[in-house]
């Protein structure tokens, strides 16, 4: 039996209140978003195993609004992941973000992000990734939100999950990934990449990346670029030539207003044009 469906060890039951300690101190004054008129807060999640954290944020009342999956960055759901689902609650979505590394470890615990990355990401298998998410979607819809209208967006590690979710679930609308890792050496836990899914798609995905991001080379949006024109998909990916990674992080020193500003709303007419409103 598979470890997503055997293990019941839970390192995170509850989420950790303010922004992640790797990330401290704050660069700038983070976006806050007001909770008022929204039915937001942490909630638990049934999953295969038991359940796991997450954030849900909706406008107070609401029922029946498109459903938008929000993956988190390495520092798993702290606060810039709360405020974004906020961000689109106020839009009139019912947003929600897993924590995904439940199982695994405490992101916000950390202080070292290479520490972070090798005890707590790197063990996070694809497949339970996947599976809590089909949970989060079953999970919304028991709240009466309209799963009909699935979309989903991550940011750095969870880029990369949008690309493979899109190629794993038949009911999702569209994705839009922010600057996700496209190309890697798989292993046991992490078989493949976006651009071995490139041909599987399911969902059409739009890829925003910066043309300064160090982690992510141009070679390699160059080369998802042309798997993607050579499957015919409908998905795309735009660069912005000055960008760094991190681009909408509006609490790190790699936030870039004009392009943050400029992605957000090519994603939210990403989700309206293909069915995710």
């Amino acid at each position: 039996m598979s470890a997503v469906l055997t293990r019941r060890a839970f390192a995170v039951t509850t989420l950790s209140a303010g922004f992640a300690l790797a990330v401290q101190p704050l660069a700038a004054e983070p976006i806050a978003t007001p909770a008022d008129g929204l039915d937001a807060g942490e909630v638990q999640i049934p999953v295969s195993d038991g359940h796991i954290p997450g954030y849900r944020a909706r406008p107070a009342g609401g029922t029946a609004e498109g459903v938008v999956l929000v993956t988190q960055e390495i520092f798993g759901v702290h606060e810039h992941i709360k405020d974004l689902c906020r961000r689109f609650a106020r839009l009139g979505y019912y947003a929600i973000a897993p924590e995904l590394y439940a199982r695994q470890g405490n992101p916000a615990a950390y202080t070292d992000i290479k520490k972070l990355v090798d005890e707590v990401v790197a063990k996070v298998p694809d497949a339970q990734v996947l599976s809590d998410l089909d949970a989060t979607t079953a999970f919304a819809t028991g709240e009466k939100a309209d799963a009909a209208k699935l979309g989903i967006t991550g940011f750095c590690w969870g880029g990369r999950i949008v690309w493979l979710y899109a190629a794993h679930a038949a009911n999702l609308k569209a994705g839009v990934a922010f600057y996700g890792r496209l190309v890697g050496t798989p292993n046991a836990l992490m078989p493949k990449y976006p651009l071995d899914v490139a041909a599987e798609l399911r969902a059409p995905v739009l890829g925003l990346y910066g043309g300064k991001d160090e982690g992510i080379p141009l070679d390699t949006i160059d080369r998802m670029k042309a798997a993607l024109a050579a499957a015919g998909s409908p998905s795309k990916i735009e660069v912005y030539p000055e960008a760094p990674h991190g681009f909408m992080a509006d609490y790190r020193d790699s936030y870039t207003p004009d392009v943050a500003k400029d992605a957000w709303g090519k994603m939210l007419g990403w989700f309206k044009a293909n069915g995710v409103a």
